[in-house]
């Protein structure tokens, strides 16, 4: 059956159910016809079938869908527990390259990137993390290729990136944000060194990255040289989004039909309480909300607007997820005082609590959501820039004078 958007929803789960029940084994968690599991030959098989990303065109390894249809394949694939679907609303690097790369960029890396490799953002820099427009990463020119000199930090999953969005500066005689290149920019090379950042989770998710002398080809820009910033607020703004859908949080494992603080509460004997089921409440009515939010954002920026909005819903978002661990802190009383594989509940809340300050710092802070916000959503004016239009290395001199 071929699937077009023009499908029913009772043909898209028909289509679905039968090609994973042919070539998914769901008791053994394995391709049918497969001696073992090769993530990159299942993926693939994925992409080949377009249920990676179902909303792309069929030139770009698609079906047309729409965002209710594209669901519909994903549900299967969870319930099948198949890896490889939806990739186009959670592979960061593939979604930015479809949606501004060029059509030759498209051709040269999308299947290889929706088949394996983890992309990193190489956006913060020791001096630009807030202020990410002050990039001082330096792309210099040479012949087909720019040579990379600098320093990011912050960035996740580094370690295991075979690619990385790269902000670098290609033109230090511009005004900071239109002296700005995007590159899709390959890890695995000599000049690239990666050292991880321990975190109070005990996890090591963020690493600062060394470049130097490092090379990218011209045809690995994302958008257009120096023009850079533009292309980098649609990777931000879908950064945003997945980070709005709390992608970021929550180790807790269970029965996904209710929310880990109905059972936390009923595990500890308070789940009557009229108090402590008000605020259960008020917390799902936050994430309901914040699911409206998203569906609205994604709407409108299926039609080229809406971009800011993903920042009501990653600030949302981390509200949601500090509200929640402090919630579980008060339901576990004293025995939030405990930690350790004895005491699994404490060392889950204590392990939210910590994680939420990722979502509270990764994609862009709570404060520069709350100025995007006021700006770009409620129209409040703008705070004042004193280096607009201002050449980029005089506002570093200035800077330095300071």
């Amino acid at each position: 059956m071929t699937i077009t958007k023009h499908s029913s929803d009772t043909e898209i789960q028909q289509a679905v159910t039968a090609w994973l029940e042919a070539n998914w084994d769901q008791a053994e968690r394995v391709p049918r016809q497969a001696d073992k599991y090769i993530e990159r030959e299942w993926l693939t098989q994925v992409v080949e079938a377009g249920w990676s990303v179902p909303s792309w065109s069929s030139e770009y390894y698609g079906l047309g869908l729409n965002g209710r249809q594209s669901r519909i394949i994903e549900s299967a694939f969870k319930e099948y527990r198949a890896p490889g679907a939806a990739r186009d609303r959670y592979h960061l690097g593939a979604i930015t390259v479809y949606k501004v790369g060029s059509d030759t960029l498209k051709r040269a890396v999308l299947k290889e990137l929706l088949t394996g490799p983890i992309c990193c953002l190489l956006y913060s820099e020791p001096n630009a993390g807030s202020d990410l427009a002050g990039v001082r990463t330096r792309a210099v020119q040479d012949g087909n290729d720019y040579i990379i000199n600098g320093q990011k930090v912050w960035t996740s999953n580094a370690m295991e990136a075979e690619y990385g969005m790269l902000l670098a500066r290609t033109d230090w005689d511009a005004p900071k944000h239109q002296g700005i290149t995007f590159f899709l920019f390959p890890m695995r090379q000599p000049g690239v060194e990666v050292r991880p950042i321990n975190q109070i989770t005990g996890e090591s998710e963020f690493n600062e990255v060394f470049i130097t002398d490092a090379r990218v080809s011209a045809a690995n820009i994302i958008g257009e040289v120096n023009q850079g910033w533009k292309a980098f607020q649609t990777a931000i703004a879908y950064e945003r989004l997945i980070m709005g859908q709390g992608v970021t949080a929550r180790r807790q494992k269970g029965n996904p039909t209710s929310h880990p603080l109905i059972r936390l509460a009923d595990r500890a004997g308070k789940l009557a309480d009229s108090h402590v089921r008000q605020k259960i409440a008020q917390a799902i009515a936050y994430r309901e909300l914040n699911k409206l939010n998203n569906d609205r954002a994604k709407a409108e920026m299926a039609a080229g607007t809406g971009f800011s909005l993903m920042s009501l819903s990653k600030l949302a978002m981390s509200r949601i997820q500090h509200g929640e661990a402090a919630l579980a802190t008060e339901l576990l009383g004293v025995e939030a005082l405990l930690d350790g594989e004895q005491y699994p509940d404490a060392r889950n809340a204590h392990f939210d609590s910590a994680k939420a300050y990722m979502n509270s710092i990764g994609g862009g802070t709570d404060q520069i959501q709350r100025n995007i916000i006021a700006e770009k959503v409620l129209g409040l004016p703008k705070e004042p820039e004193h280096d607009k239009g201002v050449p980029f290395r005089e506002v570093r001199i200035r800077a330095i004078d300071e």
